[in-house]
């Protein structure tokens, strides 16, 4: 499946209307990674389309979080990590020599498990990257401050409280604040493990929402433990298990005519 994702979505069981072809923004090229003597990602090739959102579902420690942090590099911070194959995000190798690792993580931005806030005031922590990147003037600030809390649909909760600090935010603001923090940088792609995991309902539907809105601005990629959550965002879905990915494809399809029988199983709740 490299170079395009090319899956077959049913309109009913059994009924399909051939493959579909989407413009790949990701393309993970036979990747394993290992963990000192451990394998942890076996062989793995897929596409990720652009401007959708792919979710990876499994069991505990089966390499969903494990293979998303290939996609900014992010293992390279862990000892004795070694990765063979390749990864390319918009044609770029993002193991090429003489790639910035830091413009990587520009490119591809994420939002962790936890929300994890700079212990500054609101404003502070969205121009946090464009800062760094170089933006001085403060009106220009001001305007990509407001224009992702925004796209985070956090503006309206927080424009008087922007001098404020981060830390008085709710926890579903908190992680509304990070995903508006990670896009303020524009990136093409955005990471986000388990990014509801710690949120109440009324917090997780608002994160839902908003990843649908974001899908039509960046390609997001996003791992969950709860089924429900990818069948309700995703578009595509991967299900991995112990390192292997078993079967991605059309997340409608995928959960209700699987094509491998350990899919189904896990789908069924007959293991994980």
């Amino acid at each position: 499946m490299s170079g395009s994702v090319s899956v077959s979505a049913s309109l009913k069981p059994g009924a399909s209307p051939g493959p579909i072809m989407e413009m790949p923004m990701v393309e993970i090229d036979h990747l394993s990674l290992w963990y000192g003597a451990k394998l942890a990602l076996k062989d793995i090739s897929m596409s990720i389309p652009k401007h959708r959102v792919t979710a990876y579902i499994g069991p505990s420690g089966c390499g969903k979080s494990t293979l998303l942090r290939c996609l900014n590099r992010m293992n390279d911070l862990v000892d004795g990590v070694r990765v063979a194959g390749n990864i390319r995000i918009g044609g770029t190798d993002i193991h090429d020599p003489a790639l910035d690792v830091t413009d990587l993580r520009k490119r591809v931005g994420m939002v962790f498990q936890k929300s994890n806030p700079f212990p500054k005031s609101v404003f502070e922590n969205v121009a946090y990257g464009p800062r760094i990147l170089g933006v001085r003037n403060q009106s220009d600030l001001e305007g990509i401050v407001e224009r992702s809390l925004k796209a985070a649909a956090l503006w309206d909760e927080v424009h008087d409280r922007l001098r404020e600090s981060a830390l008085g935010l709710s926890g579903g603001q908190q992680q509304r604040l990070c995903i508006a923090r990670a896009i303020a940088v524009e990136p093409d792609v955005l990471l986000m493990d388990e990014p509801c995991s710690a949120l109440d309902p009324i917090a997780t539907a608002k994160i839902e929402e908003l990843m649908l809105d974001l899908k039509n601005s960046y390609t997001i990629v996003i791992v969950t433990h709860n089924m429900q959550q990818a069948a309700r965002v995703s578009d595509y879905t991967g299900f991995m298990l112990l390192g292997d990915l078993i079967e991605v494809g059309v997340t409608r399809q995928l959960f209700t005519n699987p094509r491998e029988k350990q899919t189904e199983d896990y789908i069924t709740g007959r293991f994980g």
